[in-house]
């Protein structure tokens, strides 16, 4: 496997307009950089650009494929205010800054698609519905317009924990407990998460590779409702496909049958044996989406 690592420096947008230093958006860049048919791949809430690995190599040899570190995850910088996660037209603007940067590298017409896991693919259908950022196609694992509030609590329970491994099999262990939902995976495959989740300490011991102030969310509000973004997925008219795992409890069974019958009308597979989230690791995954990318180009 083969990507190069590149750095965009954007913005940080606040509420209220204050100055706020800038920050760096890393991102992994596969395939022929001239290729007009470009796909971004954008990781969960805990993640980072590395999870899309598998996916880009397939892809890489068709499309030309970006995967950014999201701001305060992998590569990218963190933030200064812990509030500024909590801001998600920071996340917004980002990737509609990526979009405009990759599509100012071309003099020809440049058809993008979109592939969000988790808060990816939420970020993805918030600015899907905006005409300026174009996005032709939309794939989205495990996550809708509903978002229950169980499932809220059950992440705050470890997202931004200060935990500590002293070596990479602890820590593999780890990851295989609390990502168990993410299914069945070979061992290269389990490994591959968790050197790419690892961050090296200066005391040799390893922690994960995201700034732990990301929980801000979690903290700034009391976990009593559910999140409702139907408002978006109404307005959005990007074919869309939905991938869930069957036994999740982030997309639910009747939001994702909703998801059929509103907005863009999306295509839903449901994948045995899986919870939150498919993770487009295996080959059965990445066929689901490069199929669908690739069809009726």
């Amino acid at each position: 496997m083969e990507e190069f690592v590149k750095k965009l420096l954007v913005p940080t947008v606040s509420p209220n307009g204050a100055a706020k230093k800038p920050h760096h958006i890393a991102y992994t860049d596969w395939g022929d950089s001239k290729n007009p048919h470009v796909v971004i791949c954008v990781h969960g809430l805990t993640r980072n650009c590395r999870d899309f690995d598998y996916l880009a190599d397939v892809l890489s040899s068709q499309c030309r494929v970006i995967c950014p570190d999201v701001v305060g995850r992998g590569q990218s910088d963190w933030l200064e205010e812990e509030k500024d996660y909590d801001y998600y037209p920071v996340y917004l603007s980002d990737a509609a800054l990526l979009i405009r940067h990759i599509r100012s590298q071309y003099s020809v017409p440049v058809k993008i698609d979109w592939v969000g896991i988790s808060m990816g693919g939420l970020i993805g259908m918030m600015i899907a519905t905006d005409p300026e950022n174009e996005i032709h196609k939309l794939v989205i694992s495990d996550i809708g317009p509903l978002i229950p509030v169980a499932a809220l609590k059950r992440m705050s329970e470890y997202v931004g924990k200060a935990v500590r491994f002293n070596n990479l099999a602890e820590f593999e262990t780890y990851i295989r407990k609390i990502s168990a939902p993410f299914g069945k995976l070979t061992d290269e495959q389990w490994r591959h998460l968790t050197i790419h989740s690892a961050r090296l300490l200066s005391d040799g011991a390893y922690s994960f590779y995201y700034d732990p102030k990301i929980s801000a969310s979690f903290k700034a509000h009391t976990l009593m409702d559910d999140i409702n973004l139907w408002e978006y997925w109404d307005r959005l008219e990007t074919p869309t496909l939905v991938i869930r795992g069957a036994e999740s409890d982030v997309l639910l069974d009747e939001t994702a049958v909703e998801m059929q019958q509103r907005g863009p009308r999306a295509k839903i597979v449901e994948l045995s044996g899986i919870g939150h989230a498919p993770i487009l690791l295996d080959e059965k995954q990445i066929f689901i989406v490069k199929n669908f990318l690739l069809e009726y180009i």
